[in-house]
């Protein structure tokens, strides 16, 4: 069975530098929910990059609900940031890394 990851890569907006602490607050609250839903694999911060502000990988059913958890991001809902999302498939031990 394919397995299917999917990665948010956050980018940041002119507004970013407007970020505030309830910004900040609402976005590790729902990053709090979507880890006690199971739903991220990793999240982080890039440091050195400009641009980008950090990344998510979400495992979810599908695309479409991996979309809607990026539009509902609060980063995302607020302009602070804009989103892409890509599909990454698995390699691991199970699936003979994809061979």
């Amino acid at each position: 069975m394919e397995e299917w990851l999917y990665v948010m890569m956050i980018k940041k907006t002119k507004e970013y530098r407007k970020l505030n602490k309830a910004g900040v607050t609402a976005h590790v609250e729902n990053l709090r929910n979507l880890d006690i839903e199971g739903n991220i694999e990793l999240a982080g911060a890039f440091k050195g990059y400009p641009g980008m502000a950090g990344m998510f990988i979400l495992k979810t059913k599908s695309y479409e609900e991996a979309e809607a958890i990026c539009q509902q991001e609060p980063l995302v809902a607020a302009g602070y940031a804009t989103y892409e999302l890509h599909r990454l498939q698995v390699a691991n031990k199970e699936n003979n890394y994809l061979l």
